[in-house]
């Protein structure tokens, strides 16, 4: 099984992971035979799985069910699980929540937030839980953000990303997740923070790892489709084609034809 300092080994390396947002066990099986590295049970379930028209309404309960479900399908990959939204609002909150979802199978557990989540991070970590900090666009901010749109357009919005990701390092965080930022910021904050792996979600190709919303990679997303997205379920035929696009999306990964150009911001700051 995958651990933590097999991420940061693979990025000393400078060889590249991949990871799925994944909800169930069926799923997850097909996941690990086709070696995929690393899993988000994404509070993203509140929309792919539950119907909804954003990931607010989601509970520790849920990411709870969902993390069991895929742990128990899959003995490879390490797996995050968010803390959704208002659960990690104080520390007792946060600790209680993250209790949860690592009593469930979780090996991580993943927060959305800057500086201000310094405290949380630190208290979680010294607590025996991995943290991983979601930086950019935060999707449970998206209306304070008025929609879904690309962060650290500017130079002064990215180095403020910067300091944000510096701080929650600095506390404690050991896995970093940029998303919808220009490739150049990706880039930079890959570099800055040598021994803390960055997983990517339309943050360019230099990050370490990517990772993507598994219904979006599979083509089951209908209507508007995120320029970060390529359906590898299109290049696939036969009885196999859901394990052949995760095995392809692996690949693709590993030798970096994904994310091409066309699924970047190139913004120059």
């Amino acid at each position: 099984m995958i651990s933590l300092s097999d991420l940061r080994k693979f990025k000393a390396e400078g060889r590249k992971f991949s990871c799925l947002t994944c909800y169930d066990a069926s799923m997850a099986k097909a996941m690990e035979i086709a070696e995929i590295d690393t899993i988000l049970i994404g509070d993203s379930l509140g929309m792919c799985i539950q119907g909804r028209d954003s990931t607010l309404p989601v509970t520790v309960e849920d990411m709870v069910y969902h993390t069991a479900a895929v742990r128990r399908g899959n003995n490879h990959a390490f797996i995050f699980t968010d803390l959704p939204f208002m659960s990690y609002a104080t520390l007792n909150d946060a600790l209680a929540s993250a209790k949860s979802v690592m009593q469930a199978g979780a090996h991580m557990v993943k927060l959305e937030g800057g500086a201000w989540l310094s405290e949380t991070v630190s208290t979680l970590t010294r607590n025996g839980i991995p943290v991983c900090v979601h930086l950019g666009l935060t999707p449970q901010s998206v209306h304070v953000f008025g929609g879904y749109k690309v962060q650290a357009r500017t130079r002064e919005t990215a180095d403020q990303l910067i300091a944000d990701c510096k701080a929650v390092v600095d506390a404690g965080a050991a896995v970093l997740l940029l998303e919808c930022v220009p490739a150049q910021v990706g880039k930079e904050i890959s570099e800055l923070f040598p021994n803390t792996p960055v997983i990517g979600i339309g943050a360019g190709v230099d990050t370490d790892g990517q990772v993507l919303v598994v219904q979006d990679m599979l083509g089951l997303t209908f209507g508007r489709v995120a320029k970060f997205v390529r359906n590898f379920m299109k290049e696939q035929s036969g009885e196999t084609a859901i394990l052949d696009a995760f095995k392809a999306y692996h690949v693709a990964v590993m030798e970096q034809s994904f994310p091409a150009k066309e699924h970047t911001f190139q913004i120059e700051l």
